[in-house]
């Protein structure tokens, strides 16, 4: 199906009006006095939350800052390894960073800090979380070992008089967060790998009509009663989960068991480290600078210009409101990010405009502005794909370990890529159909 330019601007309007409601802040004060007229109200914007029996969405859309903005928590975890060898205690160290790693991203923090350190005998793990407040919940979440193990109840009455059997946590394949389709609770379900499945299904066969205790780390997490022999290497576990409960307990389970004990040392909720006034100047010095492009895009190309530069503000809405569905924790080196972006879209601009002065000279306008837009392509592609690999490199997803893996740098790396591929449709898409609606009414005057 094709859409005329007209509807496409109309969709385009209609996606950047949504966005804009995304990014406005959760709490939006309204004071107005003028004579009898007083309105004095604070709205309060509400936020997404849809839940099913297959998937959960909740969504406050509010930006989250980094440890340089907004601060977070720092935590100091010392690993006990000293019954190891000393050959084994590097490879132990570097294995539960690892894991603690896998359980901070599991829990949904973006750009967290994990690292390791040894001295003068003292193995740590420091780990920073931006924008994360609550320290206790992220101690638990990181501290615990995450010991599932199944429990057959034997001759007496009590769970404690129950045999451990040999299905664990090693046999789990993943664990998933669903909804009960009666009470509509969430519920982990656990699939296990093809061995930990026979091991599943020979234990319900042997406990038909009696409870099965599933313990975590020794604490019992849910008593279920075995109706019949399960086979497929699937179970539930059920109780009176919240919903940040069951996903916490997944995050545990699928990141895997600490590979040695961890005590913790240091906690405490760190302050932006930049400050209130290095962050307001670095927002008021963006703001100038994006303002002097917009004058000068109206000075050197007219009307095209104002085009240009409503397809700007487009870019910036739509960019800020992806950052808060993702979401992305801004960092100063992502304020950098996002603001070097904003040059690459203006690029794109004037390498069409100045195409399309060329082109003018030898077709109408309408022709000219679609050659333009196809032979600037190749020089937008080219430019945007060079810096995409650059943005890909600093990132390091892979974590190639001669590549940095600092948590600011990918933080750039990240805001710059998400910022070049809207800037590609704010100038391919956005500003491209805005001009053919000016085309079609400069043609009817």
């Amino acid at each position: 199906m094709k859409f005329s330019p007209l509807k496409k601007v109309i969709i385009i309007l209609l996606l950047t009006l949504s966005a804009i409601y995304v990014i406005l802040p959760s709490k939006i004060p309204v004071k107005i006095h003028f004579g009898e007229f007083d309105i004095d109200k604070t709205f309060t914007r509400p936020g997404l939350d849809i839940s099913t029996s297959r998937f959960s969405i909740n969504k406050d859309f509010e930006l989250i800052l980094g440890l340089d903005l907004a601060g977070g928590s720092h935590l100091v975890f010392e690993a006990k390894v000293g019954s190891l060898p000393d050959a084994e205690r590097k490879s132990a160290l570097e294995s539960l960073r690892n894991v603690i790693e896998r359980r901070v991203n599991l829990f949904g923090i973006s750009e967290p800090n994990v690292q390791s350190s040894s001295f003068e005998g003292k193995n740590r793990i420091i780990v920073e979380l931006p924008g994360v407040k609550d320290t206790k919940e992220a101690v638990n979440l990181i501290g615990q070992t995450a010991q599932l193990v199944f429990v057959e109840i034997g001759t007496g009455e009590e769970p404690s008089f129950g045999v451990q059997t040999d299905l664990t946590g090693a046999d789990l394949k993943k664990a998933t967060v669903i909804f009960d389709k009666n009470t509509g609770k969430p519920v982990v379900q656990l699939e296990f790998i093809q061995e930990g499945a026979e091991k599943f299904a020979n234990i319900t066969e042997r406990n038909v009509g009696k409870p099965l205790p599933i313990y975590l780390d020794n604490v019992p997490i849910s008593t279920p009663v075995v109706q019949e022999k399960i086979t497929g290497g699937s179970a539930i576990i059920s109780g009176d989960f919240t919903l940040n409960e069951a996903k916490n307990l997944t995050v545990q389970l699928n990141a895997g068991a600490l590979p040695v004990p961890i005590e913790l040392v240091e906690q405490r909720t760190v302050g932006a480290t930049l400050g209130a006034e290095s962050v307001e100047k670095s927002i008021t010095a963006g703001l100038v600078g994006l303002l002097m492009v917009l004058i000068f895009m109206v000075f050197a190309y007219g009307k095209l210009g104002m085009v240009a530069d409503l397809a700007l503000i487009i870019f910036g809405i739509l960019t800020l409101a992806l950052y808060k569905l993702i979401p992305v924790v801004l960092t100063l080196p992502g304020i950098a990010g996002f603001l070097l972006s904003v040059g690459m879209a203006v690029d794109s601009n004037i390498l069409i405009f100045e195409r399309l002065k060329e082109e003018w000279k030898k077709r109408n306008f309408a022709d000219a502005l679609e050659v333009s837009f196809g032979r600037a392509w190749d020089s937008i592609r080219d430019a945007n794909i060079a810096t995409l690999v650059t943005a890909f490199v600093l990132a390091n997803p892979l974590d190639f370990p001669f590549l940095h893996t600092s948590g600011p740098v990918r933080g750039f790396a990240i805001t710059l890529s998400l910022g070049i591929a809207i800037s590609l449709f704010t100038g391919l898409v956005v500003s491209r159909n805005l001009l053919r609606v000016f085309v079609k009414e400069k043609k009817n005057d």
